[in-house]
């Protein structure tokens, strides 16, 4: 195994204090997949100072002179400071300071996610995602988070399709000790790597996916909803959490290869966001990371857009579920700074399926009552296609044909008659709010300027993010129902409780779908 040489004299030594370890907390293990650490702990989120040049987005009700009711939005005009410098090998650095603050976020986002993965090796990222707590040359298993949350910090990684990012929120006294820990991990993970740290990763691994997945209710349902968006080639067509069966027959020697082949500074974004100077930022990032020696980056390929799904394609599925449950997905344009087709799906999925004022929670919830719960989400993602998800657990005793029935009828109102001034000015609305509760944090911003310094080139469309939001109009959310959101029911997954599985498994009609 060959280690990420450093040049000598610079940086890396043991004064930062003894360094330690660890793996963060777990999220949804579909389509993102995080570290599990039992020692890691929830810390409530530091605020930054309010750094809006307005008022945050809100909803005012009023009643106009005639008497009738209206909904404006107070529209936030929120630019965050950020400044932007690559070091010598190649590692891009935005630092966003914030005086007075006390707390410094670390953000390191890799050009690496599931989409990179061989066909055959699928969930190398995630997998590495675990083994870049296992230590490193001056780092002891386990100290890394002993370390950062014994001096008050909190830290976490996560997998994704298009990336993998390590972060942490410390006191602004710490900042050194966690750029310290990250740039050692970059470059001497693989003094460390051994076949038993890596046997015993696979195995965490697998365990992650038999808590989160395997053994849950609906938990492999996303796993069964990808192959009908996207061909299993496609470097969206399977998840990040991985192939266990192709993880228990990876070698080291292919696990030190792909460490090889995307860790490494000019392949990487370093966001330091807080109370930090910037020249104080650049100055410490180049002492621990600018003596890493950079190494051949891959080159971003990136397949073309494919159309909106227009083949129906339906998989029914029976399991130990409380209620039958549809799920459903469709194809979305590829995020990009000014695109203004998915801000517009976006924009539609919030009014169909966002919350208690979505229509589908108004009418299958609320209206009929033949729901428990329905949502429609989407994944911003930029090899080729970005992902719509929706969701609708029926109330026992109806039909999913009936709720999918209904579902395809506010889709198609939405389509056919756009939404109202309201519908608009509450999405509008709802994500100012959620973007100016992203942004209200150091280790927020921090995320969100690695992942558009990383995905666009360029940390400043951070800025541009609202105003887009904001400029996007009634006619060009209802052209992105017609367009984008109406073929997602085309790709479903049904799941039904297994105690009703006999009675359910009637044939399904050729070419609307399989029974499992």
């Amino acid at each position: 195994m060959t280690s990420r040489r450093v040049r000598e004299g610079l940086g890396f030594g043991r004064e930062g204090g003894r360094q330690q370890q660890g793996h963060g907390q777990a999220q949804d293990a579909t389509l993102e997949a995080e570290s599990e650490n039992p020692h890691a702990r929830k810390t409530r989120p530091v605020t930054l100072r309010q750094q809006t040049a307005g008022k945050a987005g809100t909803l005012l009700a009023a009643r106009s002179a005639s008497g009738h009711r209206y909904i404006a939005s107070v529209t936030a005009d929120a630019t965050y400071p950020m400044v932007s410098r690559t070091l010598d090998n190649g590692l891009r650095v935005v630092v966003s300071p914030t005086p007075g603050l006390g707390v410094v976020a670390v953000n390191l986002w890799y050009d690496v996610g599931s989409r990179h993965e061989e066909p055959h090796r699928q969930g190398f990222a995630h997998l590495f995602e675990h083994l870049m707590f296992q230590g490193s040359r001056h780092v002891q298993p386990g100290e890394h988070f002993s370390l950062l949350q014994g001096n008050g910090g909190s830290l976490n990684a996560t997998t994704s399709f298009d990336r993998t990012n390590y972060f942490e929120s410390v006191p602004a006294g710490a900042l050194d000790l966690a750029l310290w820990l990250e740039a050692d991990r970059m470059a001497y993970l693989d003094d460390v790597l051994t076949q038993q740290n890596f046997d015993n990763q696979v195995d965490v691994v697998a365990q992650e996916r038999s808590q989160r997945m395997d053994n849950v209710p609906y938990g492999t349902v996303f796993e069964r909803l990808l192959p009908l968006v996207f061909d299993p080639g496609h470097p969206y067509g399977h998840l990040p959490i991985g192939n266990m069966q192709h993880l228990a027959e990876a070698t080291l020697t292919e696990v030190s290869a792909f460490h090889a082949r995307y860790y490494m500074p000019n392949n990487a974004v370093l966001s330091i966001v807080g109370d930090v100077t910037a020249e104080a930022g650049f100055a410490k990032a180049d002492q621990y990371f600018g003596a890493i020696v950079p190494g051949d980056a891959p080159k971003r390929e990136l397949p073309p857009p494919l159309p909106p799904l227009d083949t129906p394609a339906r998989l029914d599925h029976s399991e130990e579920v409380p209620v039958p449950a549809v799920w459903f997905a469709g194809r979305l344009p590829a995020d990009a700074p000014d695109n203004r087709a998915l801000t517009a799906a976006a924009l539609a999925s919030s009014i169909l399926g966002e919350g208690d004022t979505s229509r589908l929670h108004r009418r299958l919830v609320r209206g009929d009552q033949i729901a428990l719960a329905a949502a429609v989400s989407i994944n911003p993602l930029i090899a080729g296609n970005s992902l719509l998800v929706g969701s609708v657990r029926a109330v026992p005793g109806h039909d999913l044909d009936e709720v999918t029935a209904a579902v395809d009828d506010e889709l198609r109102r939405l389509a056919t008659d756009g939404p109202t001034d309201d519908e608009l000015a509450i999405v509008r609305a709802q994500a100012e709010r959620e973007w100016l509760d992203d942004m209200g944090t150091a280790a927020g911003r921090a995320d969100a300027i690695s992942g558009c310094a990383l995905l666009f080139d360029d940390p400043d469309v951070l800025n541009q993010r609202l105003p887009l939001v904001q400029s996007v109009t009634a006619a060009e959310v209802q052209e992105a129902a017609r367009h984008w959101l109406l073929p997602a029911l085309h790709a479903q997954v049904r799941v039904l409780p297994s105690a009703a599985s006999d009675a359910a498994a009637v044939a399904v009609a050729a070419g609307d779908g399989v029974e499992v």
